[in-house]
């Protein structure tokens, strides 16, 4: 017999934070949230998206055994900007069997209906730089850390339940070239002329913080604003996030594009790969974990790629050269071995023909599904 029960106490928290853990132990490519993280979004005071959310969390039961998981999550923000009534699934993990993924699945959605919502969709998280989509190619790649993996079988469980696909996003992988693209350089130092436009590299990481924040978000919301899933940040959630990816930013892959009035019209953000570390510490920083990560942080043979962002009004006029002539520059001095793109939505061809200067493979794929609330 399959029981759900609520998330509510502390051991409950736990137990939800540590069951992919256990699911995943013997999982090579399994790159796990980082629990500090995790536990902090059930209290209120340190969920950046509390305030804009309604959560409910729920654990599944066999026998007395823990054998799945799955989180709703009703975006406020998200649902008032496509005029919508959506629940998110996100946290779902679950054991092969159809039961208990139902189950879960017919928890979510009898709650959803007691809300008044009419769609249930993804995985999705709490917001765009929460990790989203399930994995459906790929399975033998590392994920990112900020991806989440998940087994073969998922799709199956999903589906059986009445999902069908809403969107699709594709992944690449791309080689450090042996020598700057000569082309690319070129079209960015023209563009740079043309527009009155200029590099800024961080002199730390604090400095560019504490100039360019507003900016930064300003021009994530208005580069983001129309993509599938994405939420508007409320001044919680620029904070909360920066506090929390602060500590694995690396001056050397965070570059500004700004105008004559030093005003940010494009970035690039790029992290030091994390995935082998967090993979080895199982998502603890103690006693070891802190130590592995900020090994990667300082010498990382690989990173990722974590955000390019163009105001609408500089787009298609070859911004975009300027961030991957100094991406390149970077990767070829740090001897970077290669870059993982994030997501990158299928239909958008504008932002994946821009790697094709690059010898790159894409090798992973994820999906959101949709159903109506019954």
């Amino acid at each position: 017999m399959i029981e759900i029960k609520e998330v509510k106490t502390k051991k409950d928290i736990k137990n939800f934070v540590n069951f992919p853990h256990k699911l995943y132990k013997n999982v090579e490519h399994y790159v796990p949230f980082l629990d500090v993280d995790e536990v902090n979004k059930f209290d209120e005071k340190k969920n950046e998206s509390y305030d804009d959310c309604i959560v409910k969390c729920f654990l599944a039961y066999k026998d007395d055994v823990i054998v799945g998981r799955i989180a709703g999550i009703i975006q406020k923000l998200y649902n008032t900007k496509v005029n919508e009534k959506r629940i998110r699934f996100s946290r779902f993990d679950c054991i092969n069997d159809k039961e208990v993924s139902n189950a879960l699945f017919s928890t979510v959605e009898a709650w959803a209906k007691e809300q008044g919502m009419e769609l249930i969709h993804g995985p999705m998280g709490y917001n765009d730089l929460d990790r989203e989509g399930l994995l459906i190619d790929g399975f033998d790649q590392m994920s990112t850390f900020e991806e989440q993996y998940n087994y073969p079988y998922y799709p199956e469980l999903i589906e059986s339940y009445g999902f069908e696909k809403e969107v699709d996003w594709v992944e690449y992988r791309i080689f450090k070239p042996n020598e700057p693209v000569e082309r690319i350089e070129k079209i960015s130092d023209i563009v740079a002329k043309r527009y009155k436009l200029k590099l800024v590299k961080p002199k730390s990481i604090k400095a560019f913080i504490k100039e360019y924040k507003e900016q930064f978000f300003e021009t994530l919301d208005a580069a983001y604003s129309n993509l599938y899933g994405v939420v508007p940040f409320s001044d919680k959630m620029k904070d909360s996030l920066i506090d929390q990816f602060k500590l694995i930013l690396n001056k050397d892959f965070i570059v500004a594009i700004v105008d004559e009035q030093n005003k940010m019209v494009a970035f690039g953000l790029a992290f030091p790969s994390l995935s082998e570390s967090v993979n080895k510490s199982r998502g603890k920083l103690l006693p070891f974990g802190i130590f592995r990560m900020l090994k990667q942080i300082k010498n990382p043979t690989s990173i990722d790629l974590g955000l390019i962002a163009i105001k609408p009004e500089y787009q298609n006029k070859g911004v975009n050269t300027m961030i991957l002539a100094y991406l390149i520059k970077g990767m070829i001095e740090k001897n970077i071995e290669y870059a993982e793109t994030n997501l990158m939505l299928e239909y958008n061809n504008r932002i994946q023909t821009q790697w094709n200067v690059f010898d790159y493979v894409q090798h992973k794929r994820r999906r959101s599904y949709v159903k109506k609330v019954k």
